[in-house]
């Protein structure tokens, strides 16, 4: 992964992938027992000259807190097509999503195999920022099928939290 992968959140500003790596499983190690969701996720908002994208991770211990960082993509043009929005955001979650499935969700799952019995479990699931309200509900079989495709979950609004809780607040 080169250096266009950088990660960062509000306590460190410049992460590489196998940092956040690291991070997620010291997040996992402090709570083996209990319940993750792992999520990718993508938002944009256009503005005048560009279009910026934040792409975030984000690890949920169900009930009991999370970790998060964001990786910032930013196309120098506005773009208007809602098509091209959505299947960029779509495809840089995707992107993220290969390394983890490639390279690392296995070892992630591993740390947690011992507790299964205790309630530990790991989720891993892309959300979208489109929902069944709204213009992007004609684009839902669409994304959700090129997520499918790679044998992850898609979940889109009102589930897809990820997006707008997290990443949406750092497209601005």
């Amino acid at each position: 992964m080169n250096e266009s992968f950088t990660f960062y959140n509000v306590s460190e500003k410049r992460m590489s992938f196998a940092t956040v790596i690291e991070r997620i499983k010291g997040f996992l190690l402090k709570d083996p027992r209990s319940e993750y969701v792992l999520s990718i996720c993508s938002d944009s908002h256009v503005h005048h000259q560009e279009t910026k994208f934040i792409t975030a991770i984000h690890i949920h211990r169900v009930g009991k807190g999370a970790w998060g960082c964001l990786k910032l993509h930013s196309e120098k043009r506005p773009i208007v097509s809602l098509r091209e929005k959505i299947s960029m955001e779509t495809a840089l979650s995707q992107e993220i999503a290969a390394y983890f499935i490639s390279d690392h969700l296995n070892e992630l799952t591993d740390l947690l195999i011992p507790f299964v019995h205790e309630g530990a479990n790991l989720l891993f699931e892309i959300h979208l920022d489109i929902g069944r309200k709204g213009m992007t509900k004609e684009l839902i079989q669409e994304m959700t099928g090129r997520i499918e495709a790679m044998g992850i979950e898609a979940k889109i609004k009102p589930e897809s939290y990820t997006a707008f809780s997290y990443a949406n607040r750092f497209t601005k």
